[in-house]
């Protein structure tokens, strides 16, 4: 007689099941604030406290939601073994090199589908702070990768690679990863990183490393947006752009292969 394979949280429906909680719990805060905001002249929705309370409230519910389901101990929803500091390096030249290239798939996507004017308007408040460049580091650089990263590449990841394949855990992962950003412009940039996140975390199994990468790739668009002129400037940049993607391809792929190199499967550490 077969018996039914034991489903750990989440599963696939969990995960998204999840994601959707989380949105639905920030987005019945702020869509009263908007409406309030556009009748009235207020700027509720845009309060510095308001944005801290209900980013780090909603993100604890969330925690401790899924640390209740998944009945497992949080050193197991959220592990930390061993890596090297070195394997920062390469997913630093691969994040660069890959956003280069990135760039050449956004720019044929806009050309299928524009980006509306509100659109760019709303991403450019995503680095804005009321707090000047120290606000835009604390919200983009150290919030958003602790906060994402304990969501998708912990209780996500740790359900989906119980329950499925290795692949499966990371695809998936990425891809409601670039789903959750819920912005079409922005998702092949996302889903590469959440691919690149998913393999830091299956290889090394450190929820650091990857909050630690995460932070590393907001702090490059951050940058990137910041010092835009001066970077343009700069020799790589004046270059053709045949040579900027062959650089950068040959980048990314050596990148890649250090971080193989820096990471071991933790199996295979105990062997």
């Amino acid at each position: 007689m077969n018996e039914e394979k034991t489903k750990h949280y989440p599963t696939i429906l969990g995960a998204i099941h999840l994601i959707v909680l989380y949105t639905f719990i920030q987005t019945i805060v702020d869509f009263p604030l908007a409406l309030l905001d556009y009748y009235n002249g207020t700027d509720y929705l845009y309060n510095p406290i308001k944005k801290i309370v209900l980013g780090v409230g909603s993100a604890f519910f969330i925690f401790y939601y899924s640390y209740r389901r998944a009945g497992v101990p949080l050193k197991e929803l959220f592990p930390a073994k061993s890596f090297t500091f070195l394997i920062l390096f390469p997913v630093l030249l691969f994040l660069w090199a890959a956003h280069n290239l990135i760039g050449e798939v956004n720019v044929a996507l806009d050309q299928v589908l524009p980006p509306p004017a509100w659109f760019w308007e709303l991403f450019n408040k995503i680095f804005e702070s009321d707090y000047g460049i120290y606000g835009a580091i604390l919200k983009v650089v150290i919030l958003a990768p602790v906060i994402e990263e304990l969501i998708f590449r912990g209780v996500i990841m740790h359900g989906l690679m119980r329950n499925n394949s290795k692949f499966t855990a990371v695809f998936v992962s990425a891809l409601l990863f670039a789903l959750f950003h819920l912005n079409p412009w922005q998702f092949p940039a996302t889903f590469v990183l959440g691919l690149l996140l998913g393999i830091l975390m299956l290889r090394t199994r450190n929820i650091y490393l990857c909050i630690l990468g995460h932070a590393i790739n907001n702090g490059l668009v951050l940058i990137s947006i910041q010092f835009f002129d001066p970077i343009q400037k700069t020799s790589f940049f004046q270059s053709s752009k045949p040579n900027q993607l062959i650089i950068s391809a040959l980048i990314s792929a050596s990148a890649l292969a250090l971080i193989f190199l820096f990471s071991r499967n933790p199996k295979e550490k105990s062997s």
